[in-house]
């Protein structure tokens, strides 16, 4: 089974206390459970681990493309960030979603050396979800490993969970995607040739080619701030369909202000700071160079009251 193959890829020489899940977005919510999870870790002298899936649970179950708030790679980068030994990536398929509950907990203790599991209050695993908090604490009473079950956390009133999170971002409201992952939310892509409008205007943009499954924000104009060489430039970001120029496909295109060079090729990283308007169509060209015009002071505004270095 290739579940065990990966497992045992790790090899600890410690026995372990884990987490389960997607950690979509690493929002606060997320944060919190692990720490929790490494504090006990160094209570005990363990190691800290979190298991995460290659594939959405639902996506595979449903047959229905999800997109994601952080891919595979960025989502390992930030679990790791928070302080965990170790991540590890399984793949989630159809013989995983059969597997029961002891039979999966079975695999970690066997291969992982769990000897304590840190999950949230609504938290289940295996198949039919049968495997919920009860049912471990009794798997765990026979498999000798403790259950701690971590409250979840709100802002402002709302509990932190990653549909909050891309149900915030649909709409726009990026500022409160930030608050909920206690960081900007952000884009990375390739920049690539777009039509040369932006230059024409007087404003240069450069398109981003983001991933397919890649969330985005809903269609408008954002200020955000874009990472050059490590160095990071005030900016201004569309979202959309362009419809000045009846556009078709949505883009992403940044206009960076005092900048000046060629990123053609470049990966290049945007973060969404706040979102200024929605998009809408100009009847002239002169009516779309003076909302551009508003667009970069009210963005500028903004981005001078907020200190880089803490986004």
């Amino acid at each position: 089974m290739r579940i065990e193959a990966e497992l045992t890829e790790l090899s600890p020489d410690k026995d372990m206390v884990l987490a389960i899940g997607v950690f979509d977005g690493v929002h606060l919510g997320h944060k919190y459970l692990i720490s929790q999870l490494t504090e006990q870790a160094r209570q005990h002298d363990m190691l800290s681990g979190v298991v995460t899936f290659r594939q959405h649970p639902r996506e595979v179950l449903s047959h229905h493309k999800l997109v994601y708030l952080t891919d595979l790679p960025e989502r390992i980068r930030l679990l790791k960030n928070e302080g965990v030994d170790a991540v590890i990536a399984l793949s989630f398929n159809r013989d995983v979603a059969q597997l029961g509950a002891r039979h999966f907990v079975e695999l970690l203790v066997k291969h992982l050396r769990m000897r304590g599991l840190v999950i949230g209050p609504d938290f289940s695993l295996g198949r039919n979800r049968e495997g919920n908090a009860d049912t471990l604490r009794k798997l765990g009473q026979e498999m000798r490993f403790s259950v701690t079950v971590i409250p979840q956390i709100t802002v402002n009133g709302q509990i932190v969970r990653s549909t909050m999170v891309r149900d915030a971002l649909t709409k726009g409201d990026v500022k409160k995607v930030n608050e909920m992952t206690g960081r900007p939310f952000n884009l990375k892509g390739t920049v690539t040739t777009g039509a040369g409008r932006g230059s024409k205007l007087g404003f240069p943009t450069v398109n981003l080619d983001t991933q397919p499954g890649q969330s985005l924000p809903a269609d408008g104009v954002y200020a955000t701030w874009a990472f050059i060489d490590g160095q990071a430039y005030q900016s201004i970001t569309n979202i959309g369909l362009r419809p000045t120029f009846d556009g078709e496909g949505r883009t992403v295109e940044t206009y960076i202000i005092n900048y000046k060079g060629n990123l053609y090729g470049q990966e290049l990283k945007i973060d969404m700071v706040e979102r200024l308007r929605g998009e809408r169509r100009f009847d002239t060209v002169e009516e779309l160079k003076k909302q551009i015009a508003e667009d970069v002071k009210q963005g500028v505004g903004i981005l001078d009251s907020r200190d880089i270095n803490k986004q």
